[in-house]
Order: C-alpha cells, then structure tokens, then sequence
C-alpha cells in the first residue's frame, strides 16, 4: 500500500448542492499518495447521496457521517484526527480546487515545513472569479520561523488579512503530526478559530511557514453558512474571535497583537461598517445597532490617527449620504470612469 503523503480534510454539512463539484476538481488531480477524507456532520439534505459515487469509484475517498453535527470547530478536528498522510490540507465542501493545485502542493511538501499557505480567488456563488484575494505583503515562497521572535513580528507585520493568520482553513496545508501535538482549544469551540489557536499554540516550539502566494483554489462566495443570524454577527464573530485570540495568545500590549488588531481593521474597513448599518435600517434589524456600534469602537480602537478618522466616519457620514455616495461610484464605474476590481 501506497503511504499516504497528504490528506485533504474535508469537514463538511448540507453542502449537496456544491460537493460534487468540489470532488469533480479534486479527482482527476488524485495521486496514489493523496487521500480525501470527508466529514458529514449529520447533513439532513443530498450530501451522502452527491459524496457516495465517488468513494464508490475512487478507494481513496473516505466518506465517515456523523448521527449529528459536531459544529466546524469539532469536525474539522475529528477529520484531520481520521486522516493518514503525513501532511493534511483543509478543504471547504463548496470551493474548487485549481488544475495542477494537488501536484504544486506535493511538491512543496517535500521540503517537510510545518506549514504551507496558499493564495485564493474569490468568486460569486456560481464560481465567477472575481479577484485574487490579498494573504500577505511577503514574498512568494518566503518561509519564517514562527518561534524566532524576529521572524514572527515580520511575517505579522507583512499580513494583510486574518488568511495569513490562518482564518480560512482552504489555505492551510500543515504537517499532522505537529498540529497532534496540540489539543482541541475546548474553551474556543464554537467559536469559528479552534484551529487557529491550535496553530498558534505551536510556536513556542517553533513553526516554520512557507507563504506560497500563489491562488491555488477558487472560494465561493455569498455562501457563508455563518450568516444566518445577520451581517453584525458575522462581523462579530471575526472580530471578537481575533481580538480575544491576540490577546490570550500574545498578549494585548504584544506587537503580534497590535497587527492582528491592525488586520482586523484592514479587513473590515469604514464602508463595510457603513453597509451594516445600512442594512440593518433596511432589513429592520434597528436593534442590531448597538452590536454594530460596539464592534466598530473595537474594530478602530487602537490610538491611531487612521482610527480616529474611521471612527469619526462613522459615526457622521449619515445612511443618506453613504447611498448616494455608494450609487455615484457604481454609476462611475459602469461608465469606465473608475476602475473595476479585476
């Protein structure tokens, strides 16, 4: 038997509509030294009947369903803890994996790093790319020593988003004996980051990075199983999620920390919180105001003159002004007059 150099993890719940398509670009790039290893947390729609042809076919799929959902944080453990390869990349049920991704990955595995993190494109929900989403300033292929103290404030420095603080779990390709060194972080479950925290929890015993850069999958878009509670609480769980990680991890006063909070920032800019609040007026959701209020006070709370201006944005651009604002620049845009996202 073939030993199993990588696992794609594939944790997964009421994703029929789309797992097909996630296999159907992950098979024929399949190895003999590659597994996938899926997770049904206890789906109550077609996903068993949409997984079942393919590890029919293909022995190197495994298919395990749960009596019930375990929640993202729990699955995406119990996946990892059922998989075999020496190295295991995290992989949403809803995305896509690019030609000659799976090929790319195994041969930088080779160089037997702790972690690999690739690049992604966003896309709308029926898998139109949009933009190719911004990880980090460093280089491509730039690798840093996460338990070098030096080291770690430039990776932290150059991050750009919470990607390259190991948010999204598609750009992940980790080394499985290091991450079972770790526990589930229990008092994290449920809270969307336990991963993270098992990350991070590894770098006192040193973490060697590689950044990849390159976009090796395509993420799907307006399909986010976290928004059903509304905007402010997908906004919330970011937020508090990394605020509290930077600060029992690294501690608040830390550099880490600072960039993290930075990160956070960058990552929910001023018009994003403008749209919440216009959509909250919108929706009726008025008593969800509040919450949004405390998260943007958060967001831009460190003492920084960019922050003040962000506040101060906030609170006197007006829903009125922000819709016309928001109009005149899609209507600029339509024209050619500013430039579209490409």
């Amino acid at each position: 038997m073939t030993p199993v150099r990588l696992s794609i993890c594939m944790p997964t719940y009421n994703f029929g509509a789309f797992i097909a398509e996630t296999l159907d670009s992950i098979v024929p790039q399949l190895r003999p030294e590659v597994e996938i290893v899926i997770l049904d947390g206890g789906s109550t729609d077609d996903t068993e009947a949409a997984v079942l042809p393919f590890a029919r076919e293909h022995p190197q799929i495994s298919y395990i369903r749960q009596a019930q959902r375990g929640g993202i944080d729990r699955d995406m453990a119990r996946c990892v803890e059922l998989a075999r390869g020496e190295y295991c990349w995290l992989f949403s049920s809803d995305d896509v994996m690019k030609p000659g991704a799976l090929q790319r990955v195994l041969s930088e595995i080779g160089s037997s790093l702790d972690i690999y993190l690739c690049g992604l494109t966003l896309c709308d929900k029926g898998m139109k790319p949009i933009v190719d989403h911004t990880v980090s300033n460093a280089a491509w292929g730039s690798i840093f020593d996460l338990g070098v103290a030096t080291e770690r404030a430039r990776y932290f420095e150059l991050a750009q988003t919470t990607t390259a603080i190991f948010s999204f779990m598609g750009s992940i390709i980790f080394r499985r004996s290091r991450w079972q060194e770790q526990l589930l972080a229990e008092s994290y479950v449920g809270s969307c980051w336990a991963h993270v925290v098992r990350i991070l929890r590894m770098i006192p015993d040193g973490l060697t990075v590689k950044f990849l850069g390159e976009s090796l999958q395509l993420k799907r878009g307006e399909n986010d199983s976290f928004m059903d509670k509304g905007v402010v609480h997908r906004f919330a769980i970011a937020i508090d999620g990394y605020h509290r990680i930077a600060a029992e991890i690294f501690g608040e006063r830390s550099i880490e920390a600072a960039h993290v909070r930075r990160v956070i920032a960058i990552e929910f800019p001023l018009k994003a919180m403008l749209l919440a609040r216009v959509q909250c007026r919108e929706q009726g959701r008025m008593a969800e105001i509040p919450e949004l209020d405390r998260l943007v006070a958060k967001t831009y709370g460190d003492h920084t003159l960019r922050n003040s201006l962000r506040r101060a944005g906030y609170h006197l651009v007006g829903n009125t002004a922000f819709k016309l604002a928001r109009g005149t620049y899609r209507t600029l845009r339509r024209f050619g007059l500013v430039p579209s996202r490409k």
